[in-house]
């Protein structure tokens, strides 16, 4: 018998296997809020803000069997967020027209980046299951930073490797003509209103890797859309556009 282990059996012994980012069951309810006093309504998936959620909120839902994912802007720099005096000025781009005080962000840069991990550290910290990162499709917007697709995508990868190095699950929001290229890096995706811009179909891709789709859409609620929703594997929901309340879900 020999009595030497090898060295990798030795790192395997020494070494705890690290554990995988939590799978989310595509068949999930969920409840997506940013603004206001956090409503409980009985769903499994709670989406909400990394920033205004303390970490006993976020403890308290996952003890109540929620899977918690925290929301934060991965795109955008935004004025009010107590990181916000750390980005460097000349990494700011133009602003964004509907959403005062917030300007596109230039994800190239490596300081850029070291912030945008922080965030990631944030979200472990406090105990969320999975990020929301919001504004990943910078380079099809006029962002005043001569953003390319070839750069969103190189961004959007790093932004997913990040998170699962920390064992969070990770979502794509929106950039619906990147899927092809990023679909099998994500977890799950989060979109708003596909239906209206006739975009929803390029989430079969996700559905086809058991993947959930979460889709947001602000309007009164459509029992059509969600005939066509349930038909191919989405979580459709209606929502106020100010996310302060209670969505209602499709059945």
């Amino acid at each position: 018998m020999r009595l030497l282990l090898s060295l990798a059996t030795l790192l395997s012994i020494a070494a705890p296997s690290l554990a995988a980012p939590l799978a989310i069951p595509a068949s999930s309810s969920w409840h997506l809020q940013l603004n206001g006093t956090l409503q409980t309504p009985n769903r499994h998936v709670y989406d909400i803000d990394l920033y205004d959620t303390p970490k006993q909120t976020i403890g308290n839902l996952k003890a109540q069997g929620r899977i918690v994912i925290c929301y934060f802007s991965a795109g955008t720099w935004e004025y009010w967020r107590s990181d916000a005096k750390l980005y460097p000025k000349a990494a700011l781009g133009k602003p964004l027209p509907d959403w005062p005080g917030e300007r596109w962000l230039d994800f190239r840069r490596s300081d850029v980046r070291a912030l945008l991990a922080k965030r990631l550290d944030l979200a472990r910290n406090k105990g969320c299951n999975g990020v929301d990162p919001d504004n990943v499709d910078g380079y099809s917007n006029a962002n005043g930073l001569k953003l390319t697709q070839a750069q969103q995508l190189d961004f959007n990868r790093w932004l997913a490797k990040e998170a699962h190095k920390r064992n969070l699950s990770v979502g794509l929001k929106n950039a619906v003509d990147l899927l092809p290229q990023l679909a099998s890096h994500f977890d799950f995706a989060v979109n708003e209103s596909c239906y209206q811009y006739n975009e929803c179909a390029g989430y079969s891709l996700l559905r086809s890797q058991g993947k959930p789709v979460f889709i947001a859409d602000y309007r009164a609620y459509n029992s059509k859309l969600c005939s066509q929703a349930k038909a191919s594997g989405y979580r459709l929901q209606f929502f106020k556009l100010d996310l302060k309340g209670v969505g209602k879900p499709c059945p």
